[in-house]
């Protein structure tokens, strides 16, 4: 398993308290940079299920 499919998840989770913490104090600012964190770890988890996919697929042909 890539280290992307790892770190990704906890940006993700990082971001949604990061997200919360600025509504509840009215932090557009801290809100905002939840989301983009939320985003970011998105994008890395798919990136490191990319990584895997074609790891299996050169790994399966040898």
């Amino acid at each position: 398993m890539d280290s992307d499919r790892i770190e990704g998840p906890i940006k993700e989770a990082g971001g949604k308290i990061k997200e919360e913490w600025g509504d509840a104090t009215d932090d557009t600012s801290t809100e905002a940079e939840g989301k983009m964190d939320q985003a970011e770890g998105k994008v890395q988890n798919e990136w490191g299920e990319t990584k895997d996919d074609v790891r299996d697929a050169v790994d399966g042909d040898r």
